[in-house]
């Protein structure tokens, strides 16, 4: 048994914080080089913490989701665990092996935050190389786009990181060439030039991230007091303000304090709904365009003949089929920007295009307003090229929205507009 983490984690202040946290989330035990113990498993009292490190636990992770009892996760399907689900905290990972770049890009979303007036997220120094900063579920909106914010996870955690990388990125990149040039981050990343510089500006993301891919349901992250195993280090919160004055050397078992409380107990609820109701319509229109760059940069399929006879419904992919029974959940306006697109490309004139949407619109859990649905069929009509509908594998529109439910022929395509064509092969 390591005498030094058996001393740290027997202090009665760590186990507090270390329980705090694990409130109504699951927790994930780690046994140094054995690896987890059993999941789901809870803290629920300050002594728990001490007697698993006994038994030889080194490190403490829980859940960004909350659960109303985290031991029944794993009994039952997705809905189940839905109907289980309290809430999420949305985590922001800063993810870099430099931590001084760390500091700037945290420095810069609790910027940001504050520019939202959001006021109860909490800063903690990850116990690796990067920094975690939390907000809580209480200050989001009970619901957005008419659904329940707390089903929304991890989509909404995805939307809203990728909205606030956007945010910093100019800034970001900025303060990064104050004490960087081009070449020594390539000296010290060992990245080649066109990794690093991209349309003749430095990509700050090629050397700090904000990861939000590797989000999902019962995703753990270090809890708060727990040490690194590689490091040493412990993971210890960030006075707001201080994020620039943080030295590592805080972080040591010997140096840790826990004067600095991580997650305020009093947050004022619904303080980040701008933030929220702002990152899903960025989200929304950079959904678009980023499918039609896509779009544009694939020869193979942008070349795609429209037939000249209508492709009739019996012959459309599975997904279509779906979309056009009518969207239940959210993903109205992405399924509109697809309907109309591959409607078209399938040989439907614009007027034909119309009837069927108005019909299908009235299918919808919630319709979009009429006018809504004319000004895009408009929008459409005015390109000078024909847009293709997003490729299968762009998961903002297909898997995000359940829709995609391939079949034996979806193997063989990349877009839906191919499905009569390969179909009729066999």
């Amino acid at each position: 048994m390591n005498e030094r983490l058996l001393d740290y984690y027997s202090r009665k202040d760590i186990q507090k914080e270390i329980v705090e946290l694990a409130r109504n989330r699951e927790v994930g035990i780690k046994y140094g080089d054995r690896g987890y113990g059993k999941r789901p498993d809870v803290l629920q009292f300050p002594g728990d913490v001490l007697e698993v490190v006994k038994q030889g636990a080194t490190s403490f992770h829980v859940s960004e989701e909350r659960w109303t009892d985290p031991l029944i996760l794993g009994q039952g399907d997705k809905k189940k665990l839905d109907d289980f689900r309290l809430g999420w905290d949305l985590l922001l990972d800063v993810d870099t092996k430099y931590f001084n770049y760390a500091k700037i890009c945290s420095k810069l979303l609790a910027d940001a935050l504050d520019f939202y007036d959001v006021k109860g997220y909490g800063i903690k120094f990850s116990g690796g190389g990067g920094i975690h900063i939390i907000i809580p579920f209480e200050t989001f909106p009970k619901f957005v786009n008419s659904r329940e914010t707390r089903l929304l996870f991890p989509e909404s955690t995805k939307i809203v990181a990728l909205y606030l990388k956007n945010m910093i990125k100019d800034e970001l990149r900025k303060e990064i060439l104050k004490i960087s040039n081009a070449s020594e981050i390539m000296a010290v990343t060992g990245k080649k030039f066109d990794d690093v510089v991209k349309n003749n500006l430095l990509d700050p993301f090629c050397i700090v991230d904000i990861d939000h891919n590797l989000i999902s349901s019962r995703h753990l992250f270090r809890a708060v007091y727990s040490i690194n195993e590689k490091t040493g280090l412990a993971s210890i919160p960030i006075k707001k303000g201080s994020i620039m004055n943080f030295e590592l050397k805080m972080a040591k078992i010997e140096n840790v304090k826990t004067d600095a409380k991580f997650l305020s107990d009093e947050i004022k609820e619904g303080e980040a709904t701008n933030l929220m109701i702002q990152a899903f319509d960025w989200y929304e229109k950079n959904a678009i365009h980023e499918s039609q760059n896509k779009t544009n940069n694939n020869a193979k399929i942008r070349d795609y003949e429209r037939p000249k006879i209508a492709v009739k419904p019996d012959m459309f992919p599975p997904c279509i089929l779906d979309i056009l029974a009518g969207i239940k959940t959210d993903g109205r306006k992405r399924a509109l920007f697809l309907l109309i697109n591959f409607l078209r490309k399938s040989g439907y004139e614009y007027e034909d295009i119309e009837i069927m949407i108005i019909d299908w619109n009235n299918k919808n859990y919630e319709s979009l307003r009429e006018g809504y649905i004319k000004s895009q069929i408009t929008w459409c009509k005015r390109q000078k090229n024909e847009i293709m509908p997003p490729n299968c594998d762009n998961a903002s529109y297909y898997k995000d929205m359940n829709v995609c439910k391939p079949d034996f022929f979806c193997r063989n395509i990349k877009n839906p507009v191919q499905y009569k064509k390969k179909s009729q092969v066999f």
